[in-house]
């Protein structure tokens, strides 16, 4: 039986404009960059006040993921959300951001929720996971619309992209199946690849980079066959503060097009220590942006070998 409905309540004041806070909150896409929790938002419709959305998100040291509806309200500064699809222990959750323009220039931020546990006993977590989730989001987005732009700065997106005359789900298996890519990628040294619920998948893995030198990522991957992989870092390299992607294979008159694509963020506390004292933050960048894109056109490359050889063979 539902436990007895729960509310809570966290603000926060940030040094920002109200309209820009709720820009950044209206932009659900782009949450997986904003709040450390998320992992990756399907905009699954869209309308001019209305929306729905599936969120894949950390929930204290496993990943859930739901179906809310949103109603945006950019006069009020306002965004109602409700999860229409809960994964247990959540019954039931809700709630609105509101957002106030203070005389100061400065905004407060309060978001408000209401929900229920499958039981009594799944209250307590809940009841904690809401908390620190709100606190993070919070502070994360206080951060952000504080930064005036420097994170910008410090942020690089990319696409990379082949021509694959194959078919969607080859190419999408080939990417699906990191437990392989030992055998199938020179520049992939060890995986450990777990997946606790069906497009669910947890991926860490030691990469060789092309100075010679390894290091280890663990990454939470979305699997939405046979068009699209997501994904977050969780562990990251140290040259580096955020690194999401994602795979896409789109349908085309003779195959597919298949692409990899890329945003991060450098640490620059540590531009230093690992490419030298002279090193800039373009130079961090560039050099960021080479060792990604070598290896998912290097993955790119053989996903297009694996599907072409596949189309040519006895598989149609």
């Amino acid at each position: 039986m539902p436990s007895e409905l729960h509310e809570s309540s966290h603000e926060i004041k940030i040094s920002a404009p109200a309209e820009t806070v709720y820009r950044m909150l209206a932009h659900a896409e782009d949450w997986p960059r904003l709040f450390p929790p998320n992992i990756y938002v399907d905009q699954v419709e869209r309308g001019e006040r209305e929306e729905r959305i599936r969120i894949w998100a950390t929930a204290g040291d496993t990943v859930k993921n739901w179906t809310s509806r949103r109603t945006l309200d950019p006069e009020n500064l306002r965004i109602r959300f409700r999860q229409e699809v809960s994964t247990p222990p959540v019954a039931a959750m809700g709630g609105t951001w509101h957002i106030e323009a203070l005389p100061s220039g400065d905004a407060l931020v309060r978001l408000d929720h209401d929900y229920q546990a499958v039981d009594d006993e799944s209250l307590a977590w809940l009841d904690g996971v809401v908390d620190r989730n709100s606190r993070s989001e919070l502070e994360s987005l206080k951060v952000t619309a504080e930064s005036d732009g420097t994170a910008d700065a410090l942020t690089c997106s990319f696409e990379d992209t082949v021509t694959i005359r194959g078919a969607a789900r080859d190419v999408y298996d080939f990417i699906d199946r990191a437990d392989l890519w030992t055998d199938r990628l020179p520049h992939v040294l060890a995986v450990r690849l777990e997946e606790p619920a069906p497009g669910l998948q947890t991926l860490e893995m030691d990469t060789l980079s092309k100075d010679g030198t390894s290091h280890t990522t663990k990454s939470y991957r979305v699997c939405l066959p046979h068009h699209r992989i997501a994904y977050k870092q969780v562990t990251l390299p140290a040259l580096i503060t955020l690194h999401t992607g994602r795979w896409t294979i789109t349908p085309t008159e003779d195959g597919v097009t298949a692409s990899s694509q890329h945003t991060f963020t450098v640490d620059t506390d540590n531009i230093g220590k690992v490419l030298g004292a002279d090193a800039t933050v373009q130079d961090a960048i560039d050099y960021v942006r080479t060792a990604l894109s070598t290896n998912s056109m290097a993955t790119l490359g053989l996903a297009k070998a694996f599907a072409e050889e596949r189309a040519g063979g006895d598989r149609p």
